[in-house]
């Protein structure tokens, strides 16, 4: 085990979540460091929150050539698995490992839950060693996989897929769901024990003081309206829909983030200012400059992006469909268009170009929409969640205990 590094000292296993020492945490991601993406940018936000309440974390995530900066983890240990690239999008690491394997990660730390981030492949191994141990788990649904199978063209595999869905939900302790589609989808699939646990927004990082008029010039020379996205230039994003919105007069259409369709979508859209990856500060600063905030993707089961337009004082247009059904109020902080119909698009887009006045009004609710969702706030709930699971365990027979009673045996 990598340990990168510790700041707790280790007490006795299977101690509980309501011990004073705090409780021991495994989490399980299918992506990591140094890929960024939602699912990374909640785990981090998690790491930094269980930490600072003096809990004790491991991560247990695919290896990529570049390790990740030890700063970012906030004190969690970390087990690298050996990976190889996702074809067609070798950004992504997929992890095939065993049971057995990750059993003696567990064993070595001993943690009082597992955290599962999106499980799939690695998560699947993971819930099956956790469950040998008796060790209770929570799996967080994050990515709608059967949803992008038909975005990536192989749709024929799109049942399987969510056969292993539900069975990782069905098995799991207890399962997370973002938003009211994603409970929707699980139920549909015949999943129990469901929670509803959404997303922080850093308000701080995320404001409308972040807007600066010298990098809207350099983007928007000619004092055009900037409409935005920020996301991954991949096939489930549907970003190819803006195109629609790309010849509006007077403005400037601004995309953020990279991916496989990038080189595509340069050429389909040749006006449009393409900034590759940002994050941080110049992210905050990028969205902040935004008039509107653009979001075509179908298979969002939270859409943190479009949470982070709208802390920034941006109005929002987006499907109306998945995560942003929960987000965007639609004449209120934006517009939600009817899923696949580009002229709505386009017409919502410009109601809000062409309207000054409305568009300063969406503006202002739009942050106070969200100025309740802190992480803080959503890391406490988070830690109810595991408590949950653990007391739902140990009154089934299950849990920590189990493999504890066997070490000591």
């Amino acid at each position: 085990m990598n340990t990168a590094s510790q700041t707790v000292p280790r007490g006795a296993p299977g101690r509980g979540l309501l011990h004073a020492r705090g409780v021991r945490v495994a989490l399980v991601a299918e992506t990591f460091l140094p890929q960024m993406n939602g699912v990374v940018g909640s785990l981090l936000h998690v790491l930094k929150h269980l930490r600072a309440h003096g809990h004790e974390t491991l991560v247990i995530a695919p290896r990529h050539e570049e390790s990740p900066d030890p700063r970012a983890l906030h004190g969690a240990e970390l087990a690298l698995l050996p990976s190889i690239p996702t074809p067609g999008y070798p950004e992504l690491r997929l992890t095939v490992t065993s049971a057995l394997r990750l059993s003696a990660i567990l064993r070595e730390f001993r943690p009082d839950v597992v955290h599962l981030a999106s499980p799939f492949l690695l998560g699947w191994q993971a819930l099956r060693a956790a469950d040998a141990l008796g060790i209770p788990t929570v799996a967080v649904y994050q990515t709608d996989v059967p949803g992008y199978a038909q975005r990536y063209g192989i749709p024929g595999l799109a049942p399987a897929f969510s056969r292993h869905v539900a069975r990782i939900h069905q098995r799991a302790t207890l399962t997370l769901a973002p938003s009211t589609s994603a409970l929707a989808e699980l139920v549909g699939l015949g999943v129990t024990r469901l929670r509803h646990w959404a997303r922080g927004v850093d308000g701080e990082r995320f404001h409308p003081g972040r807007r600066d008029e010298r990098w809207r010039r350099q983007v928007a020379p000619e004092g055009e309206l900037v409409i935005g996205y920020v996301g991954r230039l991949a096939p489930e994003k549907q970003v190819a829909d803006l195109a629609a919105i790309a010849g509006i007069p007077g403005t400037r259409l601004v995309i953020v983030g990279d991916g496989p369709e990038r080189p595509a979508l340069e050429q389909a859209m040749p006006d449009a200012v393409f900034l590759g990856f940002l994050e941080g500060e110049p992210l905050a600063r990028a969205v902040a400059g935004f008039d509107v905030f653009v979001h075509p993707g179908e298979n969002e089961t939270f859409c943190q992006t479009v949470q982070e337009a709208l802390a920034s004082g941006v109005p929002v247009v987006a499907t109306g469909k998945g995560g942003p059904v929960d987000l965007v109020q639609s004449s209120r902080t934006g517009w939600l268009y009817r899923p696949g119909d580009l002229d709505d698009l386009r017409r919502r887009v410009l109601d809000l170009v062409g309207d000054d006045a409305k568009r300063r009004a969406f503006a202002a609710a739009a942050r106070d929409s969200v100025a309740h969702r802190t992480w803080a706030r959503l890391g406490d709930e988070l830690l109810g969640h595991y408590r949950h699971a653990m007391t739902a365990a140990a009154r089934s027979g299950t849990g920590p205990g189990l493999m504890n009673r066997a070490k000591a045996a």
